[in-house]
Protein backbone atom coordinates (compact mmCIF):
# COMPACT_ATOMS: atom_id res chain seq x y z
CA UNK A 1 0.00 0.00 0.00
CA UNK A 2 1.30 3.45 -0.90
CA UNK A 3 0.86 6.06 1.83
CA UNK A 4 1.35 9.40 0.14
CA UNK A 5 1.05 13.09 0.93
CA UNK A 6 -0.73 15.58 -1.32
CA UNK A 7 2.43 16.01 -3.41
CA UNK A 8 2.67 12.33 -4.24
CA UNK A 9 5.60 11.61 -1.92
CA UNK A 10 5.48 8.13 -0.44
CA UNK A 11 5.66 8.27 3.36
CA UNK A 12 7.49 5.18 4.61
CA UNK A 13 9.60 6.44 7.51
CA UNK A 14 8.71 7.61 11.03
CA UNK A 15 11.30 9.25 13.27
CA UNK A 16 10.01 8.43 16.73
CA UNK A 17 11.13 10.68 19.60
CA UNK A 18 10.52 8.80 22.85
CA UNK A 19 11.81 11.57 25.17
CA UNK A 20 12.83 15.21 24.93
CA UNK A 21 15.30 14.77 27.78
CA UNK A 22 19.02 14.42 27.17
CA UNK A 23 22.16 13.77 29.19
CA UNK A 24 24.06 16.43 27.22
CA UNK A 25 23.56 20.06 26.33
CA UNK A 26 25.16 20.32 22.89
CA UNK A 27 25.59 23.93 21.91
CA UNK A 28 23.63 23.63 18.65
CA UNK A 29 20.77 21.58 20.07
CA UNK A 30 19.66 22.73 23.51
CA UNK A 31 20.21 25.88 25.60
CA UNK A 32 22.67 25.35 28.46
CA UNK A 33 20.15 25.90 31.23
CA UNK A 34 17.13 24.48 29.45
CA UNK A 35 14.76 22.75 31.85
CA UNK A 36 11.35 23.22 30.19
CA UNK A 37 10.84 19.56 29.41
CA UNK A 38 7.60 17.83 28.54
CA UNK A 39 5.88 16.42 31.61
CA UNK A 40 6.28 12.64 31.64
CA UNK A 41 2.51 12.39 32.19
CA UNK A 42 2.15 13.77 28.68
CA UNK A 43 4.52 11.21 27.17
CA UNK A 44 2.89 8.57 25.07
CA UNK A 45 3.07 5.24 26.85
CA UNK A 46 4.85 2.39 25.12
CA UNK A 47 1.46 0.82 24.38
CA UNK A 48 0.27 4.05 22.76
CA UNK A 49 3.47 4.33 20.73
CA UNK A 50 3.13 0.76 19.48
CA UNK A 51 -0.48 1.43 18.51
CA UNK A 52 0.44 4.50 16.47
CA UNK A 53 3.33 2.76 14.73
CA UNK A 54 1.09 -0.25 13.98
CA UNK A 55 -1.38 2.12 12.34
CA UNK A 56 1.42 3.68 10.31
CA UNK A 57 2.60 0.21 9.31
CA UNK A 58 -0.89 -0.71 8.10
CA UNK A 59 -0.73 2.36 5.88
CA UNK A 60 2.65 1.44 4.39
CA UNK A 61 5.36 2.74 6.74
CA UNK A 62 8.21 0.22 7.04
CA UNK A 63 11.02 2.18 8.75
CA UNK A 64 11.18 3.52 12.30
CA UNK A 65 14.06 5.37 13.93
CA UNK A 66 14.16 5.84 17.71
CA UNK A 67 15.33 9.32 18.65
CA UNK A 68 15.06 11.79 21.52
CA UNK A 69 16.36 13.92 23.13
CA UNK A 70 18.53 10.95 23.90
CA UNK A 71 16.47 7.76 23.50
CA UNK A 72 18.64 5.67 25.82
CA UNK A 73 17.69 7.80 28.84
CA UNK A 74 14.10 6.51 28.72
CA UNK A 75 13.75 3.38 30.81
CA UNK A 76 12.66 0.26 29.00
CA UNK A 77 13.70 1.38 25.53
CA UNK A 78 14.80 -2.17 24.74
CA UNK A 79 11.31 -3.44 25.61
CA UNK A 80 9.80 -0.85 23.29
CA UNK A 81 12.22 -1.82 20.53
CA UNK A 82 11.22 -5.46 20.87
CA UNK A 83 7.54 -4.55 20.58
CA UNK A 84 8.15 -2.40 17.51
CA UNK A 85 10.03 -5.16 15.70
CA UNK A 86 7.02 -7.43 16.27
CA UNK A 87 4.73 -5.11 14.28
CA UNK A 88 3.95 -6.62 10.85
CA UNK A 89 5.40 -4.41 8.14
CA UNK A 90 8.11 -2.77 10.25
CA UNK A 91 11.27 -4.24 8.78
CA UNK A 92 13.84 -1.60 9.73
CA UNK A 93 14.36 -0.34 13.28
CA UNK A 94 17.28 2.00 13.93
CA UNK A 95 18.37 4.51 16.58
CA UNK A 96 20.02 7.91 16.76
CA UNK A 97 22.06 8.37 19.94
CA UNK A 98 24.80 10.47 21.46
CA UNK A 99 26.37 7.19 22.68
CA UNK A 100 26.85 8.31 26.30
CA UNK A 101 24.99 5.19 27.50
CA UNK A 102 25.82 3.00 24.53
CA UNK A 103 28.56 0.94 26.14
CA UNK A 104 26.17 -0.26 28.86
CA UNK A 105 23.00 -0.64 26.78
CA UNK A 106 24.15 -1.64 23.30
CA UNK A 107 23.72 -5.36 23.89
CA UNK A 108 20.13 -5.01 25.18
CA UNK A 109 18.93 -2.89 22.27
CA UNK A 110 20.75 -5.09 19.75
CA UNK A 111 18.98 -8.18 21.09
CA UNK A 112 15.69 -6.24 20.98
CA UNK A 113 16.00 -5.66 17.26
CA UNK A 114 17.85 -2.38 16.73
CA UNK A 115 20.47 -3.16 14.11
CA UNK A 116 21.51 0.24 12.72
CA UNK A 117 22.89 3.22 14.64
CA UNK A 118 23.49 6.88 13.89
CA UNK A 119 25.83 8.46 16.43
CA UNK A 120 26.51 12.19 16.83
CA UNK A 121 30.25 12.85 16.92
CA UNK A 122 31.46 16.26 15.83
CA UNK A 123 35.09 16.15 16.94
CA UNK A 124 37.86 13.80 18.03
CA UNK A 125 39.47 16.46 20.23
CA UNK A 126 38.54 15.74 23.88
CA UNK A 127 38.61 19.40 24.92
CA UNK A 128 36.58 20.49 21.93
CA UNK A 129 34.14 17.66 22.52
CA UNK A 130 33.71 18.74 26.13
CA UNK A 131 33.05 22.32 25.00
CA UNK A 132 30.57 21.42 22.25
CA UNK A 133 28.61 19.04 24.49
CA UNK A 134 29.05 21.15 27.62
CA UNK A 135 30.75 18.47 29.65
CA UNK A 136 30.83 15.26 27.60
CA UNK A 137 33.64 12.70 27.89
CA UNK A 138 34.89 11.67 24.44
CA UNK A 139 36.44 8.44 25.75
CA UNK A 140 33.02 7.20 26.88
CA UNK A 141 31.66 7.75 23.38
CA UNK A 142 34.54 5.99 21.66
CA UNK A 143 34.21 2.99 23.98
CA UNK A 144 30.50 2.80 23.23
CA UNK A 145 31.12 2.90 19.50
CA UNK A 146 33.67 0.12 19.70
CA UNK A 147 31.25 -1.99 21.76
CA UNK A 148 28.47 -1.44 19.22
CA UNK A 149 30.73 -2.38 16.33
CA UNK A 150 31.89 -5.54 18.08
CA UNK A 151 28.30 -6.57 18.79
CA UNK A 152 27.45 -6.39 15.10
CA UNK A 153 25.48 -3.17 14.60
CA UNK A 154 25.71 -2.38 10.91
CA UNK A 155 25.89 0.09 9.47
CA UNK A 156 27.04 2.52 12.13
CA UNK A 157 26.83 6.03 10.75
CA UNK A 158 28.68 8.89 12.40
CA UNK A 159 26.90 12.25 12.14
CA UNK A 160 29.21 15.27 12.06
CA UNK A 161 27.61 18.70 12.17
CA UNK A 162 30.17 20.82 10.36
CA UNK A 163 30.67 24.36 11.66
CA UNK A 164 33.03 26.93 10.19
CA UNK A 165 35.95 27.80 12.46
CA UNK A 166 34.58 25.37 15.06
CA UNK A 167 35.31 21.87 13.76
CA UNK A 168 35.65 22.13 9.96
CA UNK A 169 39.37 21.50 10.38
CA UNK A 170 38.57 17.92 11.48
CA UNK A 171 36.85 16.67 8.34
CA UNK A 172 39.81 14.51 7.33
CA UNK A 173 40.46 13.37 10.91
CA UNK A 174 36.88 12.07 11.27
CA UNK A 175 37.15 10.43 7.87
CA UNK A 176 40.34 8.62 8.90
CA UNK A 177 38.71 7.47 12.14
CA UNK A 178 35.67 6.08 10.32
CA UNK A 179 37.89 4.36 7.76
CA UNK A 180 39.74 2.65 10.59
CA UNK A 181 36.57 1.64 12.44
CA UNK A 182 34.47 0.61 9.43
CA UNK A 183 31.86 3.32 9.98
CA UNK A 184 30.05 5.53 7.49
CA UNK A 185 30.43 9.29 7.97
CA UNK A 186 27.69 11.80 7.30
CA UNK A 187 28.33 15.52 7.18
CA UNK A 188 25.42 17.77 8.14
CA UNK A 189 24.81 21.50 7.67
CA UNK A 190 23.62 23.61 10.59
CA UNK A 191 19.89 24.35 10.71
CA UNK A 192 18.15 27.37 12.30
CA UNK A 193 15.96 25.36 14.66
CA UNK A 194 15.48 26.85 18.12
CA UNK A 195 17.72 29.49 19.64
CA UNK A 196 20.70 27.11 19.79
CA UNK A 197 20.36 26.19 16.13
CA UNK A 198 20.07 29.81 15.13
CA UNK A 199 23.26 30.58 17.02
CA UNK A 200 25.01 27.64 15.36
CA UNK A 201 24.00 28.93 11.94
CA UNK A 202 26.37 31.83 12.49
CA UNK A 203 29.02 29.18 11.80
CA UNK A 204 27.24 27.79 8.73
CA UNK A 205 29.41 26.28 6.03
CA UNK A 206 28.14 24.78 2.79
CA UNK A 207 29.02 21.13 2.48
CA UNK A 208 30.26 21.79 -1.04
CA UNK A 209 33.44 23.00 0.68
CA UNK A 210 33.66 19.78 2.68
CA UNK A 211 33.21 17.68 -0.43
CA UNK A 212 35.97 19.66 -2.13
CA UNK A 213 38.29 18.98 0.82
CA UNK A 214 37.58 15.26 0.63
CA UNK A 215 37.98 15.17 -3.15
CA UNK A 216 41.50 16.50 -2.82
CA UNK A 217 42.37 13.47 -0.69
CA UNK A 218 40.10 10.71 -2.04
CA UNK A 219 38.33 9.62 -5.21
CA UNK A 220 34.58 9.65 -4.53
CA UNK A 221 32.08 7.57 -6.49
CA UNK A 222 28.29 8.19 -6.19
CA UNK A 223 26.68 5.40 -4.20
CA UNK A 224 23.73 4.47 -1.97
CA UNK A 225 23.32 3.16 1.56
CA UNK A 226 20.53 1.47 3.48
CA UNK A 227 18.21 3.78 5.39
CA UNK A 228 15.43 6.21 4.66
CA UNK A 229 17.26 9.47 5.25
CA UNK A 230 18.14 12.36 2.94
CA UNK A 231 21.92 11.98 2.62
CA UNK A 232 23.61 11.95 -0.77
CA UNK A 233 26.22 9.20 -0.53
CA UNK A 234 29.60 8.58 -2.10
CA UNK A 235 31.94 5.65 -1.68
CA UNK A 236 35.62 6.29 -1.15
CA UNK A 237 37.29 4.37 -3.95
CA UNK A 238 39.26 1.26 -2.99
CA UNK A 239 37.45 1.11 0.38
CA UNK A 240 34.07 0.03 1.72
CA UNK A 241 33.53 3.40 3.39
CA UNK A 242 30.69 5.73 2.50
CA UNK A 243 30.46 9.44 3.16
CA UNK A 244 27.14 11.24 3.05
CA UNK A 245 26.14 14.88 2.73
CA UNK A 246 22.93 16.25 4.30
CA UNK A 247 22.33 19.73 2.89
CA UNK A 248 19.05 21.23 4.17
CA UNK A 249 20.16 24.80 3.46
CA UNK A 250 22.51 24.77 0.49
CA UNK A 251 20.59 22.16 -1.53
CA UNK A 252 17.31 21.06 0.01
CA UNK A 253 15.89 17.60 -0.61
CA UNK A 254 12.21 18.29 0.04
CA UNK A 255 10.99 16.76 -3.21
CA UNK A 256 12.06 13.32 -1.99
CA UNK A 257 10.99 13.69 1.65
CA UNK A 258 9.58 10.37 2.85
CA UNK A 259 9.30 10.96 6.60
CA UNK A 260 7.33 12.41 9.48
CA UNK A 261 8.29 12.86 13.12
CA UNK A 262 6.34 11.81 16.19
CA UNK A 263 7.40 13.55 19.40
CA UNK A 264 7.26 12.04 22.87
CA UNK A 265 3.98 13.80 23.70
CA UNK A 266 2.19 12.51 20.61
CA UNK A 267 2.66 15.55 18.39
CA UNK A 268 3.09 14.59 14.76
CA UNK A 269 5.52 17.01 13.09
CA UNK A 270 5.01 16.93 9.34
CA UNK A 271 8.23 18.80 8.49
CA UNK A 272 11.40 19.47 10.48
CA UNK A 273 11.69 22.95 9.00
CA UNK A 274 8.07 24.00 9.44
CA UNK A 275 5.82 24.53 12.46
CA UNK A 276 2.82 22.59 11.09
CA UNK A 277 1.85 19.66 13.33
CA UNK A 278 -1.02 17.38 14.30
CA UNK A 279 -1.86 16.32 17.86
CA UNK A 280 -2.54 12.63 18.43
CA UNK A 281 -2.37 12.11 22.21
CA UNK A 282 -5.89 13.25 23.13
CA UNK A 283 -7.35 11.15 20.32
CA UNK A 284 -5.48 8.10 21.55
CA UNK A 285 -6.80 8.60 25.07
CA UNK A 286 -10.38 9.16 23.93
CA UNK A 287 -10.93 5.56 22.93
CA UNK A 288 -10.51 6.09 19.19
CA UNK A 289 -10.77 2.97 17.03
CA UNK A 290 -7.87 1.65 14.98
CA UNK A 291 -9.64 2.53 11.74
CA UNK A 292 -10.30 6.08 12.93
CA UNK A 293 -6.67 6.38 14.03
CA UNK A 294 -5.53 5.48 10.52
CA UNK A 295 -8.00 8.00 9.13
CA UNK A 296 -6.42 10.68 11.35
CA UNK A 297 -2.95 9.83 10.04
CA UNK A 298 -4.22 10.16 6.47
CA UNK A 299 -5.79 13.50 7.41
CA UNK A 300 -2.52 14.66 8.94
CA UNK A 301 -0.61 13.90 5.73
CA UNK A 302 -2.71 16.54 3.97
CA UNK A 303 -0.92 19.11 6.15
CA UNK A 304 2.58 18.10 5.10
CA UNK A 305 4.07 21.14 3.32
CA UNK A 306 5.78 21.04 -0.04
CA UNK A 307 9.09 22.18 1.44
CA UNK A 308 10.69 23.66 4.53
CA UNK A 309 11.10 27.36 5.27
CA UNK A 310 14.66 27.45 6.60
CA UNK A 311 15.61 30.27 4.25
CA UNK A 312 13.04 32.71 5.64
CA UNK A 313 13.87 34.48 8.91
CA UNK A 314 10.20 34.86 9.82
CA UNK A 315 9.68 31.11 9.62
CA UNK A 316 12.52 29.98 11.88
CA UNK A 317 11.46 27.12 14.10
CA UNK A 318 11.35 27.98 17.80
CA UNK A 319 11.24 24.43 19.19
CA UNK A 320 14.57 22.95 20.22
CA UNK A 321 16.07 20.27 17.99
CA UNK A 322 15.94 17.98 21.02
CA UNK A 323 12.13 17.88 20.83
CA UNK A 324 12.10 16.04 17.51
CA UNK A 325 15.53 14.44 17.46
CA UNK A 326 16.53 15.96 14.14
Amino acid sequence: MAFCDTYGRKIEYVRLSITDKCNMRCTYCMPERHNSFISTSKYLSFAEIVRVIAAFADLGVSRVRLTGGEPLVRKGVDQLAHSLTDIPGIDDLSMSTNAVLLEDRAEAIFKAGVKRLNVSLDTLNPDRYRALTRGGDLNVILRGLRKARDLGFSPIKINMLVMKDVNDDEVLDLTAYCLEMGFALRFIETMPIGSSGQDACKSFISLSHVRETLSQQFDLTPSVMSGGGPAQYFRIDDTNMHVGFITPLSQHFCETCNRVRLSADGTLHLCLGNSVNFELRDHLRSGISDSDLKALLIEAMALKPKQHDFQHDTARIQRNMSVTGG
